[in-house]
């Protein structure tokens, strides 16, 4: 599978993921989103940039019990609750936030 950002062909997994991280950008993001029915706002957006900032940090995806947990720690009690996580992402917030923010797909996700 391909992605077709302005012309760029980005090369994805099976299952719609980036292949490689690094040509992750806004608009790759946007297309991403588009093709999953999602148009992203900014509460989207502080959440992708929240989890690129735990992978780049940790080395490592958090399972979904540790990624609601880290929101919370990191972004506040209103958005680190599934409630919020699923009305943002509502075919699973781990895979699509992981998804669109161009990092490889959950190892606890099917």
């Amino acid at each position: 599978m391909v992605l077709d950002v302005d012309g760029d062909l980005l090369p994805l997994t099976d299952q719609g993921f980036l292949v490689d991280l690094t040509l992750w950008n806004a608009p790759v993001a946007c297309e991403l989103a588009r093709l999953d029915g999602i148009i992203l706002v900014a509460e989207h957006w502080e959440i992708l940039y929240f989890i690129r900032d735990y992978y780049q940090r940790y080395k490592h995806l958090p399972n979904s019990r540790v990624f609601v947990k880290a929101v919370r720690n990191g972004l506040g009690e209103e958005k680190g609750c599934s409630r919020y996580l699923q009305a943002l992402f509502p075919t699973g917030p781990l895979r699509a936030a992981c998804k669109l923010a161009g990092l490889p797909k959950p190892p606890t996700c099917l």
